[in-house]
């Protein structure tokens, strides 16, 4: 009886059908592996498992393996889009799924184009080993395609992990090389092949772990940094009305005044509703009584250049540029700022504007005609601190971050507004993201949002404090800086690039030793 049923489930399961859908569920699965789940063994078991799956299937069925199994992991993974679509967008619902099912499918292929490849480098057959390098080239093509989407890359699952001591060397690229050679080697040890080279490499990648883990690129000064991170919670609905453009920011300024004591304030993204050359009233009652205050305020902020007509999604300092700033009047445009480069399609910048905006509110959601700003700019000064700021979606891209990175480079920031995401796990999944910046550069990182989730972070990327959700509050926190730099910050992702390159040769160099 019991070698029927194990005979009736092995052909079960070796019916393609059940196969693409054994696929689909092993990525839809892989969301408990990011926050706010953060269950990290699952993204190097499912893929163990699922490789397992395609080990030596023919090209044409590993890459369709591979288009399922996208398709669950982003189905479930950036479900949260759909919250935006819905809420905000003013489609039917039918027309936001479909949008959803084509973002998907789109970011499907990525996954289906690194098993196709890893099928026809090994005579149309897949290689799991030939598969690891062949998967960081088509996650670096889904980084930069059409503007770039790499969210949920597999490293950041590992933000409280074993694996994460190789991101201030290798970053969260370098981790998803290791995870995935974990991967593989579980899988052949699962199928009880090659047992004795697989169980070396294993060691070999648990050996390096450990050192790794023992190394140390930074130290501390006695230096310390008190923060407030303002959480204005106000309603998606209600920042741009007219109306309340005058009590969102008497919020913004009442909430300061009782913690003029930190050395750095900080509202979030576009937490002034008015476009800058509209403010100047306030700015300057908000300068004056920061710099009265022996502090400094940094806010987000949208300018509008009347010169060249081009708005601009930025952040400007108030208060104390230094510690021997005079208290002046609000000077407009100076250059302690800094504007979003990498804007967000169709929330900042539509394409095909004049065709799409007529179709749906979506693709006409308030400010969302952005131009660039440059894609490196200076650090901003703010009571004698020098910070590297980025601008919400922006965190993705450690290229950018480290492209402004300088040693003398005191903390990290990002502001944002996640209201448009709802109770949904995609402000969670920012955080988690946000927390592997910092560990990578090895600084620490001020996180300040609309509503959540506002977080204060070390230079371990360990939340120091955070603040709940949909909740008018103050963040308050005492920072400890650091001095020295990660070997990331100086070599990005190029070692790991490199060296998924030497493993790709070593690959195909010993498949074409065992042919010959």
């Amino acid at each position: 009886m019991r070698q029927a049923l194990k005979a009736v489930l092995q052909t079960t399961i070796q019916a393609p059908k059940y196969q693409y859908l054994l696929s689909f569920i092993a990525g839809l699965v892989l969301v408990f592996a990011y926050a706010p789940f953060s269950y990290w063994p699952i993204t190097i078991l499912v893929p163990a498992l699922w490789l397992s799956l395609l080990n030596n299937k023919p090209l044409k069925e590993a890459t369709k393996l591979g288009f399922f199994f996208g398709l669950g992991w982003f189905g479930a993974g950036i479900s949260w889009v759909h919250v935006s679509i819905a809420t905000f967008g003013g489609m039917p619902l039918i027309f936001s799924l479909l949008l959803m099912l084509l973002l998907c499918s789109y970011l499907a292929i990525y996954p289906a184009l690194a098993c196709y490849l890893a099928a026809k480098l090994n005579n149309k057959h897949f290689s799991a080993w030939l598969f690891v390098p062949i998967w960081l080239f088509t996650e670096y093509l889904r980084s930069i395609m059409l503007t770039g989407f790499p969210w949920l890359s597999l490293g950041y699952s590992q933000i409280d992990g074993p694996l994460s001591v190789f991101a201030p060397v290798i970053g969260e690229t370098g981790i998803t090389l290791i995870m995935l050679m974990f991967a593989v080697t579980l899988m052949h040890l699962l199928l009880k092949k090659k047992k004795g080279i697989h169980l070396v490499i294993l060691s070999i990648l648990t050996l390096t772990t450990w050192v790794i883990s023992t190394t140390s690129w930074l130290t501390l000064t006695d230096k310390t940094v008190k923060v407030a991170l303002i959480q204005g919670n106000i309603e998606q609905s209600m920042r741009w009305q007219p109306d309340q453009e005058w009590p969102t920011m008497l919020k913004y300024l009442d909430l300061t005044r009782a913690n003029y004591g930190a050395d750095l304030i900080v509202w979030p993204e576009s937490a002034i509703p008015k476009l800058e050359p509209l403010a100047q009233e306030f700015l300057d009652l908000a300068n004056r009584s920061a710099a009265l205050n022996n502090t400094a305020i940094v806010t987000g902020i949208q300018n509008y250049n009347i010169k060249t007509k081009q708005y601009y999604n930025g952040l400007i300092v108030l208060g104390k540029k230094d510690k021997n700033s005079p208290i002046g009047q609000y000077t407009y445009n100076t250059h302690n700022r800094y504007y979003k480069h990498h804007l967000l399609p169709i929330g900042e910048f539509v394409p095909f504007g004049d065709l799409l905006r007529p179709l749906a509110p979506f693709f006409n959601l308030p400010m969302s005609s952005f131009s660039r700003g440059a894609y490196v700019q200076p650090n901003i000064t703010a009571n004698g601190l020098h910070i590297l700021p980025l601008i919400c979606f922006e965190i993705v891209f450690a290229d950018q971050l480290k492209a402004n990175f300088h040693p003398d480079t005191d903390l990290l920031l990002t502001v944002s507004n996640d209201a448009w995401f709802g109770d949904s796990h995609g402000p969670h999944q920012h955080l988690e993201i946000t927390r592997m910046r910092a560990l990578e550069f090895g600084r620490p990182m001020l996180r300040s949002t609309n509503n959540g989730v506002t977080a204060a972070i070390d230079y371990q990327g360990k939340v120091v404090k955070q603040i709940p959700q949909f909740k008018e509050a103050v963040l308050k926190a005492k920072l400890q800086l650091v001095h020295g730099t990660t070997p990331y910050s100086h070599w990005g992702n190029w070692l790991t690039y490199l060296l998924a390159l030497i493993l790709f040769i070593s690959i195909k160099s010993y498949s074409f030793k065992n042919k010959s």
